[in-house]
């Protein structure tokens, strides 16, 4: 009876194991992942050992792109069947081969080639350690260093979100940290198969005056944004309107930033630089693939400098470049070759009483290096102030009742103007009476 009764709790057991086997099998959110480092463990390429953020989209380890023999750290998207790479630490100190240790030493995360070289760091200045330090991969694809008694993202000693490579993530910002003096800017891979940086750049931009976002391949300026106006930047229409996905813009004295955050946290969306581009791409389960919702340069009328000054790029006419009612082509003889580079110049000339103003309508506002800002709540209060200046040559409005900066004030030349089938915004542009008609 005895041996019978072992025969039966074997039974039990081993039924057991295979029922737990089959969970983990088929339901793999039932997994036991790990998302943590101590100081007092490793990750090291022969281990093949990762971590893995709650929820088990993200996973952070070594990788080794198809066809080149150097290793690096990486965060990729663990639930897309296609390997998508989000972050990579030594993107530009890659391992010349396969033995790499990622370890906790005093307060930095080290990366360790061989002969336990530093390839990588943290870099962060000594201090009194008071608790023990752990690395954490955050359910966001944000991997942290903190102290294992503090969670709060205030109290983080380092986080890979300060230093992205090409790829923006949801919550994660974009821009900069006046405190520290850091940018975050996206740079491209070099390549498909290698991380290193690349040409492509895409940042925001407080040097030419309100602060907007420009795509960059070195250091040519391929595409802007449009200047932000207080409620949205000008040239990005494609973002308005979506229910599923929030997007912030910060400026204040700590910092300068964009994010964005889903608000249906089933669905995926980064944002990420290639070469000469720039794409919001979207992944829903369960598609197999990433959707391209949008890219830049999206058409003819993206490049910069494409038309000149008081000239506009409209995508519906032939020639795409438009001289402003009461401009003229510069030189007409490259116009009509359709080269509308030299831009177009006034038939007649302002004068300080008299003028009044042409409004155009979805309109990627101008260059705003000669561009100020008063808080005026009325178009015709707008008018006015204009009027009173006889170098202001245009206006544009964001209501500041809506959170809008209020009335912008050009007075330089007009440049790199473009007109949307829908979305921008209304450009109200100085001209001679006898110019309105």
């Amino acid at each position: 009876m005895k041996g019978l009764q072992n025969i039966y709790h074997h039974s039990y057991t081993f039924s057991f194991l295979l029922v737990f086997l089959v969970l983990i099998l088929f339901h793999p959110a039932l997994s036991i992942y790990v998302n943590t480092l101590s100081s007092s463990e490793s990750l090291t390429i022969s281990s093949n050992r990762t971590l893995v953020s709650h929820g088990g989209v993200f996973e952070l380890g070594f990788f080794k792109p198809l066809g080149r023999s150097r290793w690096y750290l990486g965060i990729w998207y663990k639930k897309v069947s296609q390997k998508t790479y989000a972050w990579v630490a030594n993107r530009d100190s890659p391992l010349s081969n396969s033995i790499g240790t990622l370890k906790i030493s005093g307060n930095n995360l080290v990366l360790l080639g061989q002969s336990n070289n530093t390839v990588w760091s943290t870099n962060l200045t000594r201090e009194n350690v008071r608790s023990p330090v752990i690395a954490e991969l955050l359910p966001n694809g944000n991997f942290v260093m903190r102290y294992s008694s503090n969670k709060d993202s205030s109290g983080f000693l380092w986080q890979s979100f300060d230093f992205p490579t090409d790829t923006l993530l949801p919550d994660m910002k974009l821009g900069y940290d006046l405190k520290t003096g850091r940018n975050r800017i996206l740079t491209s891979w070099r390549s498909s198969d290698d991380p290193s940086s690349g040409n492509t750049t895409y940042k925001i931009d407080t040097q030419r005056g309100l602060p907007e976002f420009i795509l960059n391949q070195g250091r040519y300026e391929m595409q802007r944004s449009g200047p932000w106006n207080g409620m949205e930047f000008s040239g990005i229409p494609e973002v308005q309107g979506l229910n599923y996905m929030v997007y912030n813009y910060t400026e204040n004295s700590e910092e300068i930033s964009y994010t964005f955050h889903m608000t249906n946290q089933s669905i995926y969306s980064r944002l990420t630089v290639s070469d000469y581009t720039l794409n919001r791409l979207t992944w829903i389960p369960p598609s197999r693939a990433w959707s391209m919702f949008w890219t830049l340069p999206t058409d003819v009328c993206d490049p910069l400098y494409l038309c000149g000054s008081y000239s506009y790029c409209d995508l519906i006419t032939s020639p795409n470049c438009n001289c402003i009612r009461g401009f003229v082509p510069k030189n007409p003889q490259q116009w009509d070759l359709r080269d509308g580079t030299q831009g177009c110049v006034r038939t007649t000339q302002m004068s300080c009483s008299g003028d009044g103003f042409l409004r155009l309508n979805n309109m990627n506002l101008p260059d705003t290096k000669t561009a100020t800002v008063d808080r005026i709540i009325d178009v015709k209060k707008c008018e006015e102030r204009c009027l009173s200046d006889c170098n202001c040559t245009s206006f544009a409005i964001a209501d500041v009742r809506n959170g809008g900066l209020g009335c912008v004030f050009w007075t330089g030349e007009l440049v790199e103007i473009r007109k949307f089938a829908v979305g921008g915004q209304d450009l109200y542009v100085r001209l001679n009476a006898a110019d309105l008609g």
